[in-house]
């Protein structure tokens, strides 16, 4: 029969995930210059509450947020889910951005995803229903 190790399950206060760790292991490859990448994390012990701040090239920032912020979204979710294994919440806030995400942390709006204005629809005569194009096979 196998012991088990007797810190094994057990949470200790002082064990926290190496969150500039998994932050560099996650952004690097979104960069064309990983040396530009600086990650500066703030652990706070009483409220349980992590504070990472990131900075690099602007020109690798259209790569790091996604089509959409998706591939960001994806960072963040990672981020969260190993804060919340070690009973902590996650703040991850990117240097130089100016808009504020839903959960209170830093979002750039200019890498969302704009689409088209709608195009009118084509109408013939007084009826108003939409012209219905009919397909050939």
């Amino acid at each position: 029969m196998q012991k088990q190790h007797p810190n094994v399950g057990a949470k200790s206060s002082t064990a926290y995930p190496d969150y500039v760790g998994l932050v560099r292991f996650l952004m690097q490859p979104f960069l064309e210059s990983p040396d530009s990448l600086s990650v500066d994390c703030e652990i706070s012990h009483t409220r349980n509450r992590v504070w990472i701040r990131i900075a690099f090239d602007s020109t690798d920032k259209g790569k790091v947020f996604g089509r959409g912020g998706r591939n960001i979204q994806a960072i963040r979710t990672v981020i969260a889910a190993a804060a919340e294994a070690a009973g902590q919440s996650v703040y991850l806030d990117i240097y130089g951005s100016n808009a504020i995400g839903r959960d209170g942390s830093s979002f750039d709006e200019e890498t969302e995803e704009r689409l088209p204005m709608p195009k009118p629809r084509d109408r013939r005569g007084n009826d108003s229903r939409p012209v219905v194009k009919s397909r050939s096979r």
